[in-house]
């Protein structure tokens, strides 16, 4: 299991934001190369990249940090979500040595889009199921669609996704801990990996997390937590890597 450093990025910045909105950011530096090397330092071992911008722009609007931050650390997993509805972007991010694409409203706006993605770009596509009460979010978060997100996964499943990131997103960036409850009803809805995000604030989520090993969630993405010093990145990487043997 893996705990994921999530590095989110607006105007060129670090930043994290509070469920999902663009006005409540927090900026945590303007170096995101130096940003992704530091959790690279403090054992991180896969990389969680958002677009801010390009979620609501609909392309890639960061991209030549990607790009840097893909390049410097060609041999970690690199995931990017944020403004990716075309193939045209899948290629382009796949290109400058992401691993994985996600993609969230185009997923939900249509469907088979990521089946065509998978059959184009096989093993290196997620699906981002961003939720509230249940309910797929799209545009940023900004709209709340009436789709639910058990039923998707279960969709994307039989498209050949690699992986499923599930974010409550009443609760990312508040420090209140992970919807557990709903992210393993994702994962066995879809029988598909899931990583969990949104919430992950302290040990006991690491705890919990790790409970969670046969229900089919693969690891947790951490982004305010690491940042604000209640989480320590290396100590909760090892006691996951513990909990494996």
């Amino acid at each position: 299991m893996l705990i994921i450093p999530a590095i989110d990025l607006k105007d060129g910045q670090c930043v994290r934001l509070r469920q999902g909105r663009m006005e409540d950011a927090t900026v945590y530096g303007d170096d995101p190369l130096a940003m992704a090397s530091h959790w690279r330092d403090q054992g991180g071992r896969r990389l969680h990249l958002v677009d801010l911008n390009g979620a609501f722009a609909g392309n890639p609007v960061n991209g030549d940090a990607v790009r840097a931050i893909a390049r410097a650390h060609s041999d970690l997993p690199i995931q990017i979500g944020g403004g990716i509805r075309s193939l045209d972007t899948i290629e382009y991010y796949l290109d400058a040595g992401v691993t994985y694409c996600i993609i969230g409203t185009q997923a939900v706006r249509d469907p088979t889009f990521v089946a065509d993605a998978c059959k184009q770009f096989p093993e290196h596509i997620i699906v981002g199921l961003d939720a509230r009460d249940g309910l797929v979010a799209t545009d940023g978060w900004a709209d709340v669609s009436t789709v639910k997100a058990t039923d998707l996964a279960q969709q994307f499943a039989a498209a050949g996704v690699s992986a499923i990131v599930y974010t409550d997103i009443s609760r990312d960036g508040m420090m209140q801990g992970v919807n557990w409850e709903a992210t393993i009803a994702v994962a066995a809805a879809g029988d598909i990996p899931v990583i969990a995000s949104g919430g992950v604030t302290n040990m006991d989520d690491v705890k919990r997390l790790a409970e969670t090993r046969d229900q089919g969630i693969i690891g947790a993405i951490t982004g305010r937590a690491i940042y604000e010093g209640s989480l320590d990145l290396r100590a909760a990487q090892a006691f996951l890597d513990e909990g494996s043997r």
